[in-house]
């Protein structure tokens, strides 16, 4: 053995790794208390930066069911006159979908003109949306002449309303009350005109 080879200090090696792994662990430690911390803080701001939907939708999300906020709808009539559905708010709606070459709409068109007339001075509005993208704009105009309509006719020209609405059948009608939730859906008819009177003078009992 040479006399002055260095000689290896187990006990010292041993307690240096021990500190070393000492400050290693606090390190992660650290590093994790600080990632958590960020993590709190970046959930607090989406929190707080969030846009409630009550701002919004009044809580509730449109859509063209029963229950619904009912989706807006803004066309121009036959005067050429933007109408949205938003500007009846506080009133009663009744939401008709209906083209001039289509039976059932034509059978209850009547009975429509017949409540918005009894009913209007009550709070009752009806706006028909006439599909005129699938329809002649001159047949619609024609018939609503000759059929004495004397409530809003709406020209969906580009099918936007007919789409919010996920129509897929003619007449569709939707029953709108007064905070702009639709109450009832009527897909096909032609409506009967008891159906349709006892809908809406339910919904004009309400209070406002």
């Amino acid at each position: 053995m040479r006399e002055h080879e260095p000689k290896i200090d187990s006990v010292g090696l041993g307690a240096s790794s021990t500190a070393g792994l000492r400050v290693w662990l606090a390190d992660v430690r650290r590093w994790g208390a600080l990632s958590l911390a960020v993590t709190a803080l970046a959930v607090g701001w989406m929190a707080l930066s969030a846009v409630p939907s009550s701002a919004t939708t009044g809580g509730r999300i449109p859509s063209p069911k029963e229950g619904f906020q009912a989706p807006e709808i803004r066309l121009e009539d036959l005067t050429g006159s933007s109408i949205s559905l938003s500007d009846y708010r506080g009133q009663v709606v009744v939401v008709n979908f209906w083209a001039s070459w289509c039976l059932p709409c034509r059978a209850e068109m009547p009975d429509l003109q017949s409540a918005y007339a009894a009913e209007q001075g009550k709070g009752l509005v009806v706006l028909g949306v006439n599909t005129t993208y699938q329809d002649v704009e001159s047949d619609a105009r024609r018939f609503a002449s000759n059929r004495g309509v004397t409530f809003p006719v709406l020209l969906d020209t580009g099918g936007e309303a007919d789409r919010s609405y996920q129509v897929r059948a003619l007449p569709s009608t939707f029953f709108v009350d007064r905070r702009g939730v639709i109450r009832k859906v009527i897909i096909g008819g032609p409506m009967s005109e008891a159906t349709l009177r006892s809908t809406v003078q339910d919904l004009l009992d309400e209070a406002p």
